[in-house]
C-alpha cells in the first residue's frame, strides 16, 4: 500500500486558521464525553479513550480491493488502479474554510503519484464529466488543496445530470452543514454494481460507475449524527431527499467501514439513522 503523508504541517495550519471551529481535538474530546454520558445513561456503553479526528476518517475497504492510499493537503484518496479512479475519498471540512477565497483552477492533471491514473483526455468527447468526488468548493481554504483537487485520482466519470444537478446541490448542502456545526466528515466515491464495469473511457480505460455514494459525519453537535445518500449516475429523480439512506445502507452496498474510531453504541447509532430534515436543516444546533 502506497501512501504520501502531507497532512501533519497541514492540519496545525488549519487549526491555526479556525478560531470559529476551535481546537478540533478538544471538540472531540467534548463530543466523547457527551455520547458517553448519554450512553451510560441507558447502559450502552463504557467510557472510550480519546478519539483523533484522523481517526474518524479511517475507511476499511473489503479485502482483496486494489487501493494505494494517497495523503494530500485537504483529503486523502484510497485510489483503485484496476477502476482508474478512487474507491473513496475523504475529508475534514472546517466551516471556517468554506468562505475561504483561493479561485478554482481548473487544470485537471494526471496524478503523477500513482501508475493508473487517468489523463484529462480519457474523457474528451465521451459525454462524462471528469466529476471531483473532494469538491473544489471545498478546498478554498488554500492553494495546494486547490490544485490538488484537480488531480485524476480525485475524479469519477460523472453524467452531467448528476454532476451538476444532485450531486452539486448535495455538495453546497454539505458546505451549509460544516457552517453551520464547525466541522463535517464527508467520504464519497462510485458504486459498481458488477464487478466487470459495462463502459470504460479513453486510452486508460477509465472504468464508468452505475452509481455514487456519500456518507456525512457531523460528531461536533451535541447529537452527533450521520447520513447516507446513494444516486445513479444519470438524472436524480426528485432530488436529494428521495435518494438519503443510513450509513448502514451504505456500508451494506459497498462493503465499506465508515467511522469505526466511535464508540460502538454510538457507532451504531448514527449509522442506524437517517434524518433528512435535520442535515437539511442548516441553522446552527448545540
Amino acid at each position: 500500500m502506497a501512501g504520501r503523508n502531507k497532512r501533519n504541517s497541514r492540519r496545525r495550519s488549519r487549526r491555526g486558521k479556525s478560531a470559529g471551529a476551535g481546537v478540533l481535538a478538544a471538540l472531540l474530546a467534548v463530543a466523547a464525553v457527551i455520547w458517553v454520558v448519554a450512553a451510560a445513561r441507558h447502559n450502552e456503553c463504557a467510557a472510550p479513550t480519546e478519539i483523533a479526528a484522523d481517526s474518524l476518517e479511517k475507511v476499511t475497504v473489503p479485502p482483496g480491493t486494489p487501493e494505494e492510499l494517497l495523503r494530500y493537503r485537504g483529503m486523502t484518496v484510497s485510489f483503485n488502479p484496476a477502476t482508474h479512479q478512487p474507491n473513496y475519498v475523504v475529508w475534514e471540512l472546517l466551516g471556517s474554510e468554506v468562505q475561504g477565497e483561493e479561485p478554482r483552477t481548473n487544470d485537471f492533471q494526471a496524478d503523477p503519484a500513482v501508475k493508473g491514473s487517468a489523463v484529462p483526455d480519457d474523457y474528451k468527447y465521451t459525454g462524462y464529466d471528469r466529476g471531483h468526488m473532494a469538491p473544489a468548493g471545498d478546498m478554498k481554504w488554500d492553494a495546494e488543496a486547490m490544485r490538488e483537487s484537480f488531480l485524476m485520482t480525485n475524479m469519477c466519470p460523472q453524467a452531467p445530470e448528476l454532476n451538476r444537478g444532485a450531486w452539486k446541490k448535495l455538495e453546497e448542502k454539505c458546505r451549509a452543514r460544516a457552517m453551520a456545526d464547525s466541522a463535517i466528515i464527508v467520504v464519497c466515491g462510485p458504486i459498481f454494481d458488477s464487478a466487470e464495469p459495462s463502459m470504460r473511457l479513453g486510452n486508460t480505460g477509465v472504468a464508468v460507475p452505475d452509481r455514487f455514494f456519500k456518507v456525512v459525519l457531523m460528531p461536533y453537535t451535541e447529537q452527533p449524527s450521520a447520513i447516507g445518500f446513494i444516486m445513479p449516475n444519470g438524472s436524480v429523480p426528485g432530488g436529494m431527499q428521495p435518494h438519503a439512506v443510513t450509513v448502514d445502507s451504505v456500508e451494506a452496498l459497498t462493503g465499506f467501514d465508515f467511522f469505526s474510531a466511535l464508540p460502538d453504541a454510538i457507532e451504531a447509532a448514527v449509522e442506524s439513522r437517517c434524518n433528512f430534515n435535520r442535515f437539511s436543516h442548516t441553522g446552527r444546533r448545540k
